[in-house]
């Protein structure tokens, strides 16, 4: 059990860790040659050139002025002073709602960290009960624990302290989330209000489009909506399954960038051509020269490339039954996304389309039919995972007593017992442990939320995001308590009787706060110092730099800005929450470093938002609702937690009292989905209303059509000679006046709808449908295809 003394410790290397990190940072981001690493989005906007390319050669290397080196911290005030209506310009929505996670943390955390202090530590302070409780069972406590509820007798009438306690943190905690979601909301619309056309304001996805022998899926579409959004449709794009062209077009890209290393390695010292093995990574095979070896593949893979998009454009297998489907105004965009189009439901299957940048365009070439399958597969598997990843976790918690390990492990009890290893071993090490167990799950999380068929980046993200919370409430919040308290309290369980095991488990469960709070040094102080560090995009940018780089445009893709990584990052906030309420009402002393890691984040993350990650997406804050879930799941598990905790206190009278808490929590919860998730979800036609009437105003003559036209070409057709030939195949050719749109069908399918002209309950129908073609107009609209 981790003292005051092996804390110490512990924050002292983190703290320590920290400031090397800070420190190297602010040197590093001095030096001129390093500037495209650390401001690279003001690069890549154009706003800042590049220091490196006049003046002497030292110079443009080394920054010689010392004086900007006295201020090396004053990128985190630099960080706090643009406005957020200005970061939401400069850096969009998503990245700046981002931050609010970090305020609302500190505004839920600070206000119940002083009144924990204030009342809570006392009334834990000045009892016994851990002492006594050494003399009757061999329990393992330290001096931390006397701050916490485990140090109260049982019985006693102090308990009302922490239940009012609970009911005081579970109302602001509310309080400060109602107050975020509406400001949240509000931000929301006011963006989509403000924001400039876009075209996924005018675009949604069509899926599951039904199969026609006499039509291919592009003349459905058309003929479709035609029909049915007669005075709204503008064009349509079929989506087609390019996966294979786009590795080839993968794979031809790495070939160029090794011919471009073996140029400018030549290039450097002509007295030999490069050479190379052809074999495994180049370790093994016969030795060829280089350059004429990727010359010759470079072709070979631009033969294939052509081969199949000739293949993807001529053959209807490759054509999907899905659409990107355009519209003359936001507000027809709107009612097609959020109606139901057919009487049969699982057919014409509308939502929202996802930016263009947002698009992940491998799985729009998934069956719809077969996602409920993956989905189902990857539940299984990620319950598993889950499962297995205990095993694990107990190794780690087995470091986290010096006890267990001279139990485990006699011969290593001379070394450990040498005060500074055992400080170390107990304070540091299980939260460093825990972090490098936890490296490759993010990756393990998107490639089974890739499986499952999202087909935009944002909802990927959010999907494992969602489930790298479970995980980490499962494994790193109840596996580290339980599995834990089951290792430190195992002597104790053979020794008692059955009835007083509940009352161990009840003492031992607030002792795992100094587990988290090792963890929270190690995860938020030292790992926040590292992110600004950047030290990996650092090493990448110079080694690109040296062997690849030949021009500008090849510096600026060396550039890798990345971005906040929202499933990665917000889950890992969310842990913090979720200590931090747990313990709210346990172990106080946990808050200060919550607090810490809070304010340090948020300028750390601020100062990268604003120089450094170039979002890949904007959503327009759309993953906020599961901000707020996320929170309220915190708060109902502290609640339940400190259930538990009172009933093995024997606190029968006080328990009952905190029944309310999870309802009163739950209840709020869907008052706030109710009041406010709609506008994350839905998009209101009076919004879109107003927004058409006034575009229409300013800009009466913008062609909208040209506009959208290529905005959903697959990525690997963009650029080519020949897209016009792509637009004509996979396009629809709608113009603003009435059409004739020719038809397949051989049959009339449907019984038509009465026509305007006639009047007639049963139309005959109209010339140019006999002849093959029917016509939609503002005077000739009598039949619906369903």
């Amino acid at each position: 059990m981790a003292t005051l003394a092996d804390i110490a410790v512990s924050g002292a290397i983190n703290l320590l860790s920290a400031f090397i990190f800070l420190l190297a940072f602010a040197i590093l981001r001095l030096q001129p040659f390093n500037d495209r690493v650390y401001f690279p989005k003001w690069y890549l906007k154009g706003l800042r050139s590049s220091p490196s390319r006049s003046g002497a050669f030292v110079r443009r290397v080394v920054n010689l002025d010392f004086r900007s080196y006295i201020r090396f911290l004053n990128w985190m005030p630099e960080a706090l002073k643009m406005p957020e209506p200005e970061l939401i310009d400069h850096a969009g929505l998503d990245s700046a709602v981002y931050l609010r996670i970090y305020l609302m943390g500190l505004k839920i955390f600070v206000p119940i960290t002083f009144l924990a202090w204030a009342i809570l530590v006392p009334v834990n302070y000045t009892n016994n009960a851990l002492e006594a409780a050494k003399m009757v069972a061999d329990v393992t406590a330290s001096d931390i624990d006397k701050l916490s509820i485990s140090n109260i007798p049982l019985k006693s009438q102090r308990f009302w302290t922490h239940i009012v306690m609970a009911y005081a943190f579970t109302f602001w905690t509310c309080y400060v989330l109602l107050r975020e979601y509406e400001k949240v909301a509000s931000m929301r619309l006011q963006f989509l209000s403000s924001e400039r056309r876009r075209p996924d304001q005018f675009t949604v996805l069509v899926r599951n489009v039904p199969p026609d022998p006499d039509e291919t899926v592009s003349e459905l579409v058309e003929h479709f909506f035609l029909v049915n959004h007669p005075d709204h449709y503008l064009t349509h794009r079929v989506v087609c399954n390019a996966n294979k062209l786009a590795s080839l077009v993968k794979k031809k890209k790495k070939k160029q960038n090794w011919l471009d290393y073996y140029q400018l390695k030549y290039s450097r010292d002509q007295s030999q051509r490069p050479q190379m093995k052809t074999g495994f990574l180049g370790l093994w095979g016969g030795k060829v020269d280089a350059i004429d070896y990727h010359i010759s593949e470079i072709e070979k893979l631009s033969e294939e490339i052509e081969e199949e998009r000739k293949r993807v454009l001529k053959d209807p297998k490759s054509i999907m039954p899905a659409a990107f489907v355009s519209f003359k105004t936001r507000w027809g965009a709107a009612v097609c996304a959020q109606t139901q189009q057919s009487r049969n439901p699982t057919l014409w299957l509308t939502e929202w389309a996802a930016e263009p940048r947002d698009v992940y365009w491998q799985n729009l070439a998934i069956p719809y039919m077969s996602l409920k399958v993956r989905r189902l597969i990857i539940g299984v598997a990620f319950f598993f995972l889950t499962f297995f990843f205990m095993i694990p976790i107990a190794s780690v918690q087995a470091l986290a007593s010096i006890e267990g390990i001279e139990k485990r492990a006699p011969f290593l009890k001379s070394v450990i017992e040498i005060k500074f290893i055992k400080s170390v071993i107990q304070g540091f090490l299980p939260g460093i442990a825990l972090k490098l167990f936890l490296i490759f799950l993010p990756t393990i999380l998107m490639i089974m939320s890739k499986f499952e068929g999202f087909v935009s980046l944002s909802s990927l993200e959010r999907r494992s995001a969602t489930r790298y919370y479970i995980f980490l409430i499962i494994n790193v919040f109840l596996g580290s308590i339980l599995t834990g308290a089951a290792f430190e309290q195992l002597n104790s369980f053979i020794n008692q009787s059955a009835n007083e095991i509940p009352k161990t488990i009840g003492v031992a469960v607030p002792m795992k706060a100094t587990f988290f709070i090792t963890y929270i040094m190690v995860d938020g102080w030292a790992g926040i110092a590292g992110e600004v560090l950047m030290l990996k995009p650092l090493i990448l940018y110079h080694l690109k730099n040296f062997f690849l780089v030949k021009t500008e445009k090849d510096r600026e893709e060396a550039m890798d800005p990345g971005s906040v990584g929202f499933n990665t990052g917000e889950p890992r906030i969310q842990l913090y929450f979720l200590l931090g309420l747990v313990y709210a009402t346990v172990t106080p002393l946990l808050l200060p470093f919550i607090i810490i890691f809070f304010a340090f984040a948020f300028a750390v993350f601020r100062h990268q938002i604003i120089n450094v990650y170039n979002q890949e997406y904007e959503s327009g804050a759309a993953f906020w609702p599961d901000v707020h879930g996320r929170v309220i799941t915190a708060l109902v598990i502290s609640q339940l937690s400190l259930m538990g905790l009172m009933s093995t206190k024997q606190a029968a009278q006080s328990t009952p009292f905190l029944i309310a808490l999870p309802v009163l929590t739950i209840w709020f919860h869907r008052f706030c989905n109710g009041r406010h998730k709609s506008a994350f979800v839905k998009y209101p036609l009076q919004e879109a209303m107003m927004k058409d009437t006034l575009e229409r105003a300013r800009d009466p003559n913008f062609n909208l059509k040209a506009y959208l036209q290529s905005a959903y070409v697959h990525p690997v057709f963009k650029g080519d000679d020949d897209d016009i030939d792509e637009d004509d195949l996979l396009s629809g050719k709608m113009e603003t006046e009435s059409v004739l749109v020719p038809t397949k069908r051989q049959s009339r399918r449907n019984t038509p709808a009465p026509s305007k002209i006639s009047g007639g309950s049963s139309p005959s129908l109209p010339e140019t449908v006999k002849n093959g073609q029917y016509s939609i107009g503002d005077k000739e609209r009598s039949w619906l295809i369903v």
